[in-house]
């Protein structure tokens, strides 16, 4: 006759992987003495959990992360994969001008992976959270030839209305918040098998997206917001499109130590700052007028013309403009 499964407490986890503690030991592991914030009504242990959502409204997206895909385990600790995965999420909620408030975990791996990698994982996962005032409400848990991890964040607009690639207009300003290209610069570190400079390196291991900054710029009444994790131009364009605009961009200044990197690996910042990804910075446009919010920095503007986007007035012919999985 059918028996019912073994618990966590009677499986063998002398070899300390998740063959050995099994799904619900896992989760029983990562959940255990977490504090959800108030906007959890009922976190983990049942069927779904239960968010408030006041607005009457929820914003919802999904990004997942493929190991040697979005991330290596040689390259970043399980905690920095598990920030990275949830900050890719929580900058999409803050670009539709919108306060994230529970994020959603599904985990794909062998089951030989080491609960402890699992565990640092879900460490950073709730450790990015926490900076972005949310909790880990819920997920699940599958068997996969490789590690994989799907978060899902939800959102409150807070009784405005979302603020999407759609409504850029011809002579609004284009603005910048958070810092761009330094994701590229770590990547272009690790790639050559250096482990320094720390900054850049941290950087595209750990963005720091400006999650404040996406409700600030809608209640200052941005026209069309987009977060920076293909590459501006890249990102750009798709603000461009949904708009019908063309978008000139004036770079920002090369930070110094930015510049001091691509000197010596032979590369000319500015493609990292027009190009890289995975800073999770937010672009968006302004009525002329209108003060930027703290933090914001103009670097372009809206006028008509053919959905383009330029660089100084110019079309960009320095190579791609962003990251495609499917081109590469």
């Amino acid at each position: 006759m059918p028996t019912l499964p073994r618990s966590s407490d009677e499986r063998s986890e002398t070899d300390g992987t998740l063959a050995g503690v099994g799904e619900f030991g896992l989760i029983a592991r990562v959940t255990r003495d977490r504090v959800q914030p108030v906007t959890t009504l009922l976190g983990p242990g049942d069927d779904a959990a239960v968010v408030t959502a006041p607005d009457g409204r929820v914003v919802a997206c999904t990004d997942v992360l493929v190991d040697t895909v979005h991330f290596r385990l040689d390259w970043s600790t399980p905690e920095q994969v598990g920030r990275k995965a949830a900050a890719a999420n929580l900058a999409d909620v803050a670009a539709m001008g919108a306060v994230p408030t529970a994020l959603l975990v599904g985990l794909a791996c062998p089951a030989d992976t080491p609960v402890a990698t699992l565990e640092a994982l879900a460490d950073g996962l709730w450790a990015e959270a926490g900076v972005a005032g949310v909790g880990v409400v819920g997920g699940d848990v599958a068997s996969s030839g490789t590690l994989v991890v799907s978060v899902t964040a939800l959102g409150s607009l807070e009784g405005r209305e979302p603020v999407t690639r759609g409504g850029a207009r011809p002579g609004d300003v284009l603005a910048l918040a958070g810092r761009i290209g330094w994701s590229a610069a770590g990547l272009a570190v690790l790639s050559r098998g250096l482990r320094s400079p720390v900054a850049v390196v941290g950087a595209h291991r750990v963005p720091e997206p400006p999650y404040a900054a996406g409700p600030e710029a809608a209640r200052a009444g941005a026209t069309a917001m987009i977060d920076v994790s293909d590459g501006l131009l890249a990102d750009l364009a798709h603000v461009a499109r949904a708009s019908g605009v063309t978008i000139d961009v004036t770079p920002p200044d090369v930070p110094q130590r930015l510049a001091e990197v691509g000197s010596a690996l032979g590369v000319d910042p500015v493609q990292w700052l027009l190009t890289g990804g995975e800073d999770h910075a937010l672009v968006a446009t302004f009525p002329t007028g209108v003060e930027l919010p703290a933090g914001w920095t103009a670097i372009g503007s809206v006028r008509a013309g053919e959905p383009e986007v330029l660089v100084q007035g110019r079309p960009y012919t320095g190579g791609p403009a962003g990251w495609d999985h499917f081109t590469r």
